[in-house]
């Protein structure tokens, strides 16, 4: 028997996990929790241990049963279900969380003891080619990560970055709503490129302070949103020319504020709401 709650933000949807006295398989464990039909059905899981880095340590798990370094929309889930657990304070400010991507820092909203909103140092966005990584064979680590596609007809014009995740980003004046993104996505995913396998991310540019954004994530395929997809939609818009220094990300799941500071540390903000919690009988 295991606990645990199921947690949404902007539709982008975790299973949330105290790890610190529990023994499973948490690749195995996730691949079946996150099934709709016979599981609980989510975006993957987050599991909580301890660490002598941070205040607490967070792994996360995708759909297909591979680990993720990082998902902004995870740690903000993760943030809410160890506070709202009590397994954190609910007195501290900052919370200081471990993960694959290194520490991150964690602002948590809260009302009535409980946790609304976050907002998470995502990091300063990396476009340097080794470090996404990508392997282009035109494209050196002095050259923009910038290059095309022919993806089964549809002529991508692609900005690579990583946000403690790889990215590629194919901002468009298509309707974003009119194209095949899971045809397409699930061949990006795995191009020879990408040696990590990459999220895919396809972007309208709406106005300098807003873009809409639909995302196909590494191992879980399109979800409704996603904190590292729309981090990396907003960065690479920024990088471009396109937007200003804050940036409203619509998706299909509700919307996301990304921003940076004078250091360009990009800043994720957005809701965190529990949906239930339950018990794995497995």
């Amino acid at each position: 028997m295991l606990p645990f709650v199921k947690l949404q933000g902007a539709g982008n949807d975790y299973i949330a996990i105290d790890g610190r006295e529990a023994n499973y398989d948490w690749n195995q464990l996730s691949l079946d929790m996150s099934k709709p039909a016979f599981g609980v059905g989510s975006d993957g899981i987050v599991v909580v241990f301890e660490s002598d880095k941070a205040d607490i340590r967070m792994r996360i798990y995708n759909p297909d049963g591979s680990e993720a370094e990082i998902s902004g929309n995870g740690i903000r889930l993760f943030t809410k279900f160890v506070i709202d657990q009590g397994i954190i304070s609910s007195d501290k400010d900052i919370l200081k969380i471990e993960t694959g991507d290194g520490i991150k820092t964690v602002y948590p909203e809260l009302e009535n003891g409980k946790v609304v909103s976050s907002k998470v140092e995502m990091g300063i966005p990396n476009f340097i080619a080794s470090k996404i990584p990508i392997s282009v064979p035109q494209l050196t680590d002095s050259d923009m990560p910038k290059f095309q596609m022919d993806i089964l007809g549809h002529k991508l014009d692609i900005t690579c970055l990583s946000v403690g995740n790889p990215h590629a980003v194919c901002i468009m004046d298509q309707n974003v709503e009119d194209f095949p993104l899971v045809e397409v996505g699930t061949i990006v995913e795995k191009h020879e490129y990408f040696p990590n396998r990459i999220n895919f991310e396809i972007v309208n540019v709406i106005s300098r302070s807003k873009i809409r954004a639909r995302i196909f994530e590494r191992g879980a395929g399109e979800t409704l949103s996603s904190g590292t997809g729309s981090t990396a939609s907003a960065s690479a818009s920024r990088y471009n020319g396109l937007v200003d220094d804050s940036v409203e990300v619509v998706l299909d799941g509700g919307n996301l504020n990304i921003s940076w500071d004078q250091n360009d540390m990009a800043m994720l903000e957005g809701p965190s709401e529990e949906v239930f919690s339950g018990i794995w009988p497995k």
